[in-house]
């Protein structure tokens, strides 16, 4: 049996302030942006800065599951290979993308939200 790594204790460092952003989220752009930037900031714990994350990364696929994109120069990189295929990463990351997804669906059915933040 394979030794499985958890970081639950990392997503649970970022989960408040992740939150926290979420409900200040006045676009789906505001919501693509700060999941980006909570999990970023989620790697940089994890990989102590052993990798130099890029814009294009990580992302937040709005229009399909599992909503969430790593890039594949990420995936290559063996740092990251490594706690990637024996951890629960992919569903701390699921986990992310669901709560940011929720954040998204709620201001698509409320644009008026979107457009009170654009007229000021």
């Amino acid at each position: 049996m394979t030794k499985q790594i958890s970081f639950t204790k990392y997503e649970n460092l970022v989960l408040p302030h992740f939150r926290d952003k979420l409900n200040k989220a006045e676009s789906t752009e505001d919501v693509k942006k700060f999941f980006v930037q909570s999990a970023a900031d989620l790697m940089d714990k994890i990989l102590e800065g052993a990798v130099e994350l890029e814009n294009e990364d990580i992302a937040l696929l709005p229009d399909q599951p599992p909503h969430y994109k790593i890039s594949k120069r990420l995936l290559s990189l063996a740092p990251f290979k490594d706690i990637w295929g024996e951890s629960d990463l992919a569903r701390v990351f699921e986990r992310l993308s669901e709560s940011a997804m929720n954040r998204y669906r709620h201001l698509q059915k409320h644009p008026e939200k979107t457009d009170s933040k654009i007229r000021m």
